[in-house]
């Protein structure tokens, strides 16, 4: 694999749309195009397809649950790798049905595109309005919305203006900056990868010209400095007897040799001695990069502890307000309910203080009345925390503006978070 690849730059996108608007194809055309498909894979695909009695179906690419493939459906989140000279990719294929908003939410946490689709037959529905809102809620920086199937609309350039103009004025209430339309028919290939000579009247960029050129560098936050602790290391031997290193995930900032920081919960000052990355040591470490950090001081840090800038800290509290997606099935969201609390690499116990609204998710009325929060529904809540979380609103840095939600029974993940 040349070096070019090997630290090119990973680009996480979500597909997201209603049942039947094609995701599975575009994913498996994506794959087939971008020639990122093996031979027995696609004789695997020609082979079901033939059982089938159908032409060569793309989508039973991605599908890989038997049951998926049986009802012609995507159910679980599933994550395909793939990557061009330019780029490498992660996509999330998440589930169009109401009932996997929780799936959806999964695997748009941490994509920095959505692709919504929109059948061009069936225009904007409710859904389509659905994965908008979860897109702007997770803060996902580019939205992508392709119009799918323009084939069975004869390339109609006023049916796609339409559809255009209709998202354009929901999108307006949404908290939503870089939104981009691209005709495409998934089955067909126009515009996936290749350029259509049946949308002569389209001169924007194919789908995966778009994916491999979007400006994605500034989607981190470079400003403030966040470095969650999640591991020290302490080699037992003679030689380094001396050596304290806080190994972690930069989620936040641009950190260097010399800087001053601050050591939080302690509220202690120290300078940073070294950065060791992968490959040695380094001048210094910005997200996502994975890290070790000495400092001049000797003091103790442990898992769950942050490194910050000493003028720049976030917000230490016990009380937090997130927006919540609520994943049990079981029970709702119990007010006065306790729960394990996960943020970055810290862990503590919470209880619910109140549950202030639920969001009706496809109008974007809060229902203040209500306060049952069932699985799939997202609502406002108020927790009080057994020790002080170190946060930023979501908004601000979506890694420690983030929180799972675990039921101490069961040890399942009951509720995923963004801190207001």
């Amino acid at each position: 694999m040349s070096d070019n690849i090997t630290n090119s730059e990973l680009l996480r996108f979500t597909t997201a749309g209603s049942v039947d608007d094609g995701k599975s194809t575009l994913i498996g055309r994506l794959l087939y195009d971008s020639k990122s498909i093996y031979q027995d894979q696609y004789d695997a695909v020609v082979t079901a397809s033939e059982k089938r009695g159908e032409d060569v179906n793309l989508a039973l690419l991605t599908d890989g649950l038997k049951s998926e493939r049986e009802q012609g459906i995507t159910i679980d989140v599933a994550y395909r790798y793939f990557s061009t000279p330019k780029r490498k990719f992660i996509i999330a294929d998440t589930p169009g049905h109401t009932q996997y908003t929780r799936n959806m939410v999964t695997g748009a946490s941490t994509a920095n595109v959505a692709l919504v689709l929109i059948d061009a037959r069936n225009g904007i529905v409710e859904q389509t309005r659905r994965h908008a809102i979860i897109s702007s809620l997770l803060q996902i920086p580019h939205l992508v919305v392709c119009i799918n199937k323009m084939d069975l609309v004869d390339y109609s350039e006023e049916r796609f203006n339409e559809i255009q103009e209709e998202f354009e004025k929901f999108a307006a209430k949404l908290d939503v900056n870089d939104v981009h339309f691209i005709p495409i028919s998934a089955l067909k290939g126009d515009n996936v990868v290749n350029r259509s000579q049946n949308t002569n009247w389209y001169d924007g960029p194919t789908l995966m010209y778009y994916l491999e050129n979007v400006h994605i560098a500034s989607d981190h936050n470079f400003i403030d400095v966040r470095f969650p602790v999640q591991f020290v290391i302490r080699p037992y031997n003679d030689e380094y007897h001396d050596y304290r290193g806080y190994a972690g995930r930069m989620a936040g900032g641009t950190i260097k040799v010399g800087d001053d920081v601050m050591l939080l919960p302690s509220g202690f000052n120290s300078k940073v001695q070294k950065i060791m990355g992968p490959d040695g040591e380094q001048n210094e470490a910005f997200p996502p990069q994975s890290v070790t950090i000495l400092l001049e001081d000797d003091y103790d840090l442990s898992r769950g502890d942050m490194i910050v800038r000493t003028n720049n800290q976030p917000e230490i509290s016990q009380d937090i307000e997130i927006m919540v997606c609520w994943f049990d099935n079981n029970k709702p969201i119990q007010p006065r309910g306790k729960y394990m609390i996960m943020h970055t690499t810290k862990t503590a116990r919470c209880v619910v203080k109140e549950v202030r609204y639920k969001l009706d998710i496809n109008t974007l009325h809060r229902d203040e009345d209500e306060n049952t929060i069932n699985m799939n529904d997202i609502g406002r809540v108020v927790l009080r925390t057994t020790s002080p979380l170190f946060s930023d609103a979501y908004r601000k840095n979506r890694i420690t503006g983030s929180v799972i939600l675990i039921d101490e029974g069961t040890n399942n993940t009951v509720g995923a978070g963004m801190i207001l």
